[in-house]
């Protein structure tokens, strides 16, 4: 969302890395940027969009990363169609409340599209708050 660019911002000003471009804000449904990137970065957006907005994510990302580039997704995940908490659970009630496309998502369904669109999973971490980072890269 642009409202979060500014804070985004600011933490790539304090960090000063050399190899760290300035965020973009990426409406799923609009035009995808034309450039290739090394990395993608999402956090907490695959359970807030509908799924068909996930597809088109996955869909384009072959256009926007370079091969062996690295595609990273932080949030909430279900696993065999399975919730990994109570929490997850009770999250999962609250977005469906707020809109019925929102849902936490089925790892096996994502990575589903991950694969088909020339990723191959990498990593798999678990986080705080019953969250995971998912780790893939571009086939070269």
């Amino acid at each position: 969302m642009a409202d979060n660019l500014p804070g985004i911002s600011a933490w790539l000003a304090h960090a000063a890395l050399p190899n760290t471009p300035a965020a973009l804000l990426l409406d799923v449904d609009g035009v995808w940027p034309t450039r290739q990137h090394d990395a993608v970065f999402s956090a907490n957006t695959l359970h807030i969009l509908s799924w068909l907005q996930v597809q088109q994510f996955f869909a384009q990302l072959p256009g926007v990363l370079r091969p062996e580039g690295t595609l990273i997704v932080y949030g909430p995940f279900n696993y065999g169609g399975q919730f990994t908490s109570e929490s997850n659970a009770a999250f999962d009630l609250w977005l469906k409340e707020r809109g019925m496309h929102q849902g936490i998502r089925d790892f096996e369904a994502v990575d589903a599209l991950a694969r088909a669109a020339g990723l191959v999973l990498v990593e798999d971490c678990e986080m705080p708050a019953n969250n995971r980072c998912l780790v893939w890269r571009m086939r070269g």
